[in-house]
């Protein structure tokens, strides 16, 4: 049985032929996307199914959340320390200061699909915040020990950098 794309003689391939005069690995970014949809599918359903779906998420959890998860993003995506995870699929450039570096992704298909999303905090970000919604529905009070951590963190850092700058403009 023909579908309608075949019978109007264009392939996958030719509809997303002319999107971009370099590679875009757009059949690796459908895969990740629908396993993100599938992931937080399932979590939902989960979650109704053993009736754990909040009626609402508290101020103080959302904050929590979001300060965590710009955190944990840069550290996934950014931090030297974590360079050993986005070795398969990233290229190192340069040192980016204050623990970071700046790489690039690199291979083709998949492999730089996901080199693409770990190298990219803001990419990072919707799944690290989804990781971290989902620890408070299923296991809140470890969530929130782990996300007031940091929190902590990244206020610490931004009190580090706020320090440094007063220093070297007093000196």
């Amino acid at each position: 049985m023909e579908s309608a794309v075949q019978r109007d003689g264009a392939g996958l391939g030719d509809v997303v032929a002319g999107y971009a005069d370099e590679h875009r690995p757009l059949a690796a970014y459908s895969l990740l996307t629908a396993s993100f949809g599938a992931a937080l599918a399932g979590a939902l359903l989960e979650a109704a199914r053993r009736d754990k779906l909040p009626a609402h998420i508290g101020y103080g959890d959302v904050v929590l959340t979001g300060v965590a998860t710009h955190k944990l993003s840069r550290l996934i995506g950014k931090d030297r320390v974590t360079s050993f995870l986005r070795a398969p699929f990233a290229r190192y450039q340069e040192p980016a200061g204050h623990g970071e570096v700046e790489e690039e992704p690199r291979g083709t298909g998949l492999r730089l699909a996901l080199g693409e999303l770990l190298v990219c905090p803001y990419c990072l970000g919707q799944w690290v915040a989804a990781g971290l919604l989902g620890g408070l529905v299923f296991a809140p009070r470890p969530t929130r020990l782990v996300t007031g951590m940091y929190t902590a963190l990244t206020i610490s850092d931004f009190l580090q950098m706020a320090y440094k700058a007063a220093e070297e403009r007093s000196g």
